[in-house]
């Protein structure tokens, strides 16, 4: 009885004794003299570890064939996740066909990408209470979270406003609008560039409280990122968006958005708070930060590792832009053109 059970476990001894003195199942090599032809064997390997995309505003302006190129970039890079800071379609419509019609043109971008991409919405998306209800219908939650490796991701509504004064908001832009078209030097003098609605957004208790409560429930998360269009952050009136700050004030987050086209990084509360550029929306012809974009994240146990790589440096094995991208203008101040081609 006993050689029997010692002949059935002898082929388990038998392959731990080989676990214990057979070579690294991941770094294997042939010197063998006493010192190497390299620096060390502790290889930055970490179990935990993860890549994801964040691009930033399509509109206003988009330019043709820009977004094409960064998602074949993304698809190149190969991140689990990829996740944006709105304006994704130009909007600011409530003809409900017109809405159909883009937002179809912008999923057929991103059906083929081989990460899920997440949605969140900037004003060009949610610009007034028939486009809210459009996105509410077509897919859900305007504001949300998920953990993804115990890393906690809080996509924030930064147009969270009551329906009314979204409306009044709505049609004032229509007012601005219009006047660009005929006069553009006058645009500082409109209605809606002095509503603080334009530059920073808002946030309502509702969406606070919510966020809050997220923050409560997932307090041994290793980092937090918290993803708006608007830099609700920059108005210091923001209560509600302060409540969200002072409840993570106790751990690590990054703060990410866009809407000013331009690049940036400020250091507030001690974190880093992120302005991304374009990925394919209208620059500044004068301004040396505004360009083309995707910021890399490589989640590690020490904390992200940022990289903005622009997308006139992201080339294909041949040395160049993929699908013709060399034709293409990323950065508008050194095309030396209003509106890039």
């Amino acid at each position: 009885m006993f050689r029997n059970l010692y002949l059935g476990l002898l082929p388990t001894l038998l392959l731990f004794q080989g676990c214990a003195s057979g070579p690294d199942p991941v770094f294997q090599h042939g010197v063998n003299s006493q010192t190497k032809p390299w620096t060390h064997s502790s290889f930055d390997v970490d179990d935990d570890r993860f890549m994801f995309a964040i691009f930033s505003d399509l509109y206003g302006g988009e330019r043709e064939g820009v977004f094409a190129v960064a998602m074949e970039q993304l698809q190149m890079l190969r991140p689990e996740l990829i996740l944006n800071v709105g304006d994704l379609i130009d909007g600011g419509t409530e003809d409900r066909d017109r809405l159909t019609r883009e937002w179809d043109e912008f999923d057929a971008k991103v059906a083929g990408m081989e990460a899920p991409v997440f949605y969140i919405g900037g004003n060009h998306d949610l610009t007034n209470p028939v486009m809210r209800e459009f996105w509410e219908d077509r897919y859900g939650a305007r504001y949300y979270h998920f953990i993804y490796k115990n890393v906690l991701f809080l996509i924030l509504d930064s147009e969270d406003y009551q329906a009314q004064r979204m409306q009044e908001v709505y049609e004032a832009r229509a007012r601005a609008i219009e006047l660009y078209k005929r006069e553009p030097e006058r645009w500082n003098e409109t209605e809606y560039f002095k509503m603080p609605e334009y530059q920073t957004g808002s946030i309502r208790p509702d969406q606070a409280e919510y966020f809050r409560q997220v923050i409560a429930d997932n307090h041994d998360v290793r980092w937090t990122f918290v993803l708006m269009h608007k830099p609700v952050w920059q108005d210091e009136n923001a209560v509600n968006l302060q409540s969200i700050e002072e409840a993570l004030s106790e751990r690590p987050y990054t703060v990410v958005n866009g809407h000013d086209h331009t690049y940036s990084i400020t250091e507030r509360n001690g974190r880093d708070y992120i302005h991304l550029g374009t990925t394919s929306g209208s620059q500044d012809p004068s301004d040396p930060m505004a360009f083309d974009h995707v910021l890399l994240v490589t989640m590690t146990n020490e904390g992200p590792s940022l990289v903005n790589l622009r997308m006139d440096g992201i080339l294909d094995k041949t040395g160049h832009v993929p699908l013709n991208g060399d034709d293409l203008c990323f950065q508008a101040s050194a095309c030396k053109t209003e509106n890039p081609e």
